[in-house]
């Protein structure tokens, strides 16, 4: 028995001492777990964060596909392990560019490409010029024989919600119609009303 007045002799040997550094490492690890510091990277993340720049991959002489998509966007993170897998079975042949509807550094883009609802893939020929568009989830086959027609330089299949784009005219005069301003506004690709 320890005399009085000092503090008792420590009971925890060497390995109970090691297993409870143990313990503690697994709970921090799994702690940080919890909170989302552990998770493997998504693959809407990991395809955007790898994503060439917009101008590059136009003016790089490969095909290449864009989508406008959202973190918060289910059907976009549906598509994105389809996405990834045409990414890495194509790359060096064709670009796929994603850009982020939420990131302002994308406005231009949104309005030139007339983005009213995500996602949205807009499909460009070697040479950078617009073939195609879709508006909406495609399943893994229809993106595979999207993306083989965009890399053969052969017409997109005909699938709903795929088409040609072709540009309006800036304003319409007396005898077109209606001025440009006058025309109906669009609901915002983030308006879901």
């Amino acid at each position: 028995m320890a005399p009085s007045g000092s503090s008792p002799p420590s009971t925890l040997g060497r390995t109970e001492r090691m297993v409870l550094a143990a313990v503690a490492a697994v709970l921090v690890v799994l702690m940080a777990w919890l909170r989302g510091g552990l998770h493997p990277e998504a693959p809407l993340e990991r395809l955007a964060r790898q994503s060439p720049e917009f101008t590059v991959a136009l003016a790089d002489g490969r095909p290449t596909l864009v989508e406008f998509y959202a973190d918060w966007c289910e059907a976009c993170r549906t598509m994105a392990p389809a996405m990834e897998r045409i990414e890495r079975q194509q790359r060096g042949r064709m670009d796929v560019v994603l850009l982020n509807v939420d990131n302002p550094r994308w406005q231009p883009e949104l309005e030139r490409y007339d983005v009213n609802g995500i996602p949205q893939l807009e499909f460009f020929d070697a040479a950078g010029g617009s073939v195609g568009r879709s508006i909406g989830a495609r399943s893994g086959a229809e993106l595979e024989a999207l993306t083989a027609a965009l890399v053969d330089g052969t017409p997109l299949p005909q699938l709903a919600g795929v088409g040609a784009v072709s540009s309006l005219p800036e304003a319409a005069g007396p005898e077109g119609g209606a001025p440009a301003a006058a025309l109906p506004t669009q609901a915002g690709p983030r308006s879901h009303g």
